[in-house]
């Protein structure tokens, strides 16, 4: 990151959230802005975030400007967002998006991603990264409960706010899948494939650590995230080799409680709770495994590019995303399939019985998340910015 900012160049706003604050996809925020301010042709990134819990604040950084001006579940959340893009005098705004973005409550969560297309009528380009899509998610097994009637209705919801989305300007994802699916459902033709991107890609020794053999579980757990299946094989494990789960993470919002009541349960386990940025590189690297005993997918893992720029063996379930991610980009892991109880114990004691290969695993996908750190995604992020302005000449103040 530079030392101090340009004093020519691009001011480029994000739309995000990110740490200390715990909202969804924040660590990507974190390091898609960090990564665009590094760039000599960018000036300023003005970061339009949600307000953080009194008593926390966001670091200062060289390069970035944060502005709190939204909320999450506050129905005036797109109102805030535009009204500081105006504020600040930005012409165009980069959004990282997921359907509970701006909140667990569907109004809420609603009202917020118009946010985009208010912004285009307000005069501001927008590329904004969609990391999944309604319809590639499985509504009850990620933790949507509700009626068949319900889940029409919200189906029909987010198909009326996708298409907001797609009018308010260039859209990206992150698999070819979803980009196939915008033009053949939506028509779209604006739209582009930006890989996710690792978010760093450290030395670090790919091979298993000595005493305990560590399998690590990190993300938001509680709905198609739920680490019975892992803590259960782990006992039976735990009967002919030396094994401990590491829990790291919170409660998804669609979970309250949810950790809370697995280390009643489970207390042989180790619960972490939230992770900060700088703890991550020792979390990864004492684990010989990072598991994912996920039920569903819904879009892209962030979590499988950190352990892969960490050096890290995976055990993953052979289910929708996971494999056109995995496939796509080229790492290796054990598969399981979640609907068979058996299935995740016998892959960890396939994987776990020979740690030569799990390092050979590791070596292989750190290579592969080193094929595309952050900061070149970034190039193409400032690529698409950059096409934006040549048709719609700069306004920049």
């Amino acid at each position: 990151m530079p030392s101090h900012p340009t004093t020519t160049g691009r001011r480029l706003g994000v739309v995000t959230t990110m740490p200390p604050g715990t909202g969804s996809l924040g660590e990507y925020g974190l390091h898609l802005v960090g990564a665009l301010a590094d760039k000599p042709d960018v000036r300023q990134v003005v970061v339009l975030t949600d307000h953080l819990p009194d008593g926390l604040t966001h670091p200062d950084r060289p390069g970035v400007r944060v502005v709190p001006c939204w909320g999450f579940n506050r129905p005036g959340s797109a109102i805030g967002i535009v009204r500081a893009a105006r504020r600040e005098r930005l012409d165009t705004l980069v959004w990282s998006l997921q359907f509970a973005s701006f909140g667990d409550r569907r109004v809420a969560a609603a009202l917020g991603l118009l946010a985009p297309l208010l912004a285009r009528m307000a005069g501001i380009r927008n590329v904004v990264l969609l990391h999944h899509l309604m319809e590639t998610v499985d509504m009850a097994g990620a933790g949507f409960g509700m009626s068949r009637l319900a889940e029409r209705v919200t189906r029909l919801a987010g198909w009326l706010v996708t298409r907001a989305i797609l009018a308010a300007g260039r859209v990206v994802v992150t698999m070819p899948q979803y980009l196939q699916i915008l033009r053949r459902r939506y028509g779209a033709r604006d739209i582009a494939v930006v890989p996710h991107g690792t978010f760093e890609v450290p030395l670090c020794d790919p091979t298993v650590p000595e005493g305990p053999l560590r399998l690590l579980a990190f993300g938001k757990f509680g709905t198609y995230k739920t680490v019975e299946p892992l803590l259960e094989a782990a006992r039976v494990l735990r009967t002919t080799m030396d094994v401990e789960v590491v829990v790291a993470g919170t409660d998804s919002p669609n979970a309250p409680g949810y950790l809370a009541d697995v280390q009643q349960r489970y207390p042989e386990a180790t619960y972490t709770g939230y992770v900060a940025e700088e703890d991550l590189a020792g979390l990864f690297g004492s684990a010989a495994l990072v598991v994912f005993p996920y039920t569903h997918t819904t879009g892209s893992s962030g979590v499988v590019h950190q352990a892969a720029g960490y050096s890290r063996a995976l055990v993953m379930p052979d289910i929708g995303d996971f494999r056109r991610l995995v496939e796509s980009e080229g790492y290796v892991g054990t598969w399981f399939d979640p609907t068979d109880p058996t299935s995740l114990e016998a892959a960890l004691a396939r994987a776990l019985s020979d740690p030569e290969a799990l390092a050979v695993a590791g070596t292989h996908n750190h290579a592969v998340a080193a094929a595309l750190p952050i900061h070149d995604i970034a190039e193409w992020y400032l690529a698409h910015v950059e096409q934006l302005a040549s048709a719609q000449p700069s306004t920049e103040r």
